[in-house]
């Protein structure tokens, strides 16, 4: 990627550009691992500091992203080293158990996803980690473990205990109970 004489400027332009092209999907990320908005900046921007402390070993990987991916991962995990107690969303889980009509507009859909963003942020950062690398960055599970830095085992039952606490969770089973009712009336 780059070579021994590019100036400074020249590495500054080119983690400029690498970052602005992934910022998006790094604050994506980040709250989807976090469950907070401002939380998720300040990850995704404390990833992009070390990413830039360590721009040189970034820039010459095979795969800065998955390099990229990892700072975030670790930065996020810091966060919950000698802390203990449970992360409680703003807002309580059962404000968002609602009906929904059968027609699937655009204001369920956000609902939907507040619900399964609250069920996220209630799993423990594990488990969170493996499930939103594996079924939402769609990593594989070698990818995810390198992103993890563990075995591959440890992603597997991680994300299988994740879906499971998810699949317990009262406010996504109303919503799984009415996707597989639409979805019987489509396959007619």
């Amino acid at each position: 990627m780059l070579t021994s004489g590019v100036t400074k400027e020249g590495r500054d332009a080119e983690f400029q550009s690498f970052m602005s092209s992934r910022w998006l999907r790094l604050v994506r990320t980040a709250y989807l691992l976090t469950g907070e908005q401002h939380t998720a900046e300040d990850l995704a921007q404390t990833t992009l500091e070390r990413t830039y402390v360590a721009w040189r070993r970034v820039s010459k990987t095979d795969d800065p992203d998955a390099y990229v991916r990892r700072i975030l991962i670790n930065t996020h995990a810091r966060r919950f080293r000698g802390r203990r107690g449970v992360e409680v969303p703003a807002g309580s889980a059962s404000d968002a158990s609602r009906p929904h009509p059968p027609e699937r507009d655009r204001i369920a859909q956000a609902d939907d996803r507040e619900v399964l963003l609250r069920a996220l942020v209630e799993l423990p950062p594990r488990q969170r980690q493996a499930v939103v690398l594996r079924y939402w960055e769609d990593l594989s599970v070698g990818e995810a473990a390198a992103a993890m830095g563990c075995s591959t085992g440890t992603v597997k039952s991680q994300a299988a205990k994740g879906l499971a606490k998810l699949r317990q969770t009262p406010t996504l089973s109303g919503l799984i109970g009415v996707r597989s009712e639409t979805g019987k009336g489509s396959e007619k």
